[in-house]
């Protein structure tokens, strides 16, 4: 293993659960793999934009896209981020559970990596991710009693990251 792939979804980023869940994972994949290097995806120090039109009008081939304020348009942002996921030998996601769903800024970054014709196809059998697959280590911590809310963000995240390849889905 030479990258593992760290992408934090908390606006609390260290002080958050989730991070401190996650380090124990990478703590785990760094003592098997001790030459291992992580790149972290802080997703509250660099917020992505959200996709655009331009973004969803590559699905017509059409080439380009503006700036955002980050200085990259949104479909260079998509390029981006999946390159980081296709070098990535191992994934670790540290996530919190906004309103019993994913928050925004992981949506956000699944919008980017989720993308026909790039990271699937679309078949008369369903959708097939074209990703090799990869453990996923999914770090999760919520508020409040676990057996009294609604969790949708597991199985959410059990549906798309196979759309894409990623199958071999650990919940922490």
């Amino acid at each position: 293993m030479k990258k593992i792939l760290h992408i934090c979804a908390s606006a609390r980023g260290e002080e958050s659960s989730s991070y401190r869940l996650s380090q124990q994972a990478i703590a785990e994949l760094r003592g098997r793999y001790p030459d291992a290097r992580v790149v972290l995806r802080d997703l509250h120090a660099e917020p992505l934009p959200h996709v655009d039109s331009l973004y969803s009008n590559t699905l017509a081939r059409l080439p380009g896209g503006a700036p955002h304020a980050q200085g990259r348009s949104s479909l260079a942002w998509s390029d981006l981020l999946i390159e980081e996921l296709k070098a990535a030998d191992a994934v670790v996601i540290a996530t919190p559970m906004h309103n019993f769903t994913v928050p925004s800024a992981l949506k956000a970054w699944l919008d980017h990596v989720v993308r026909i014709g790039v990271t699937f196809n679309a078949t008369s059998e369903g959708k097939v991710g074209t990703l090799p697959d990869r453990p996923v280590y999914i770090a999760v911590s919520m508020g409040g009693a676990r057996a009294r809310q609604p969790d949708f963000l597991e199985p959410y995240l059990r549906a798309i990251l196979p759309t894409i390849g990623l199958k071999d889905l650990r919940f922490v």
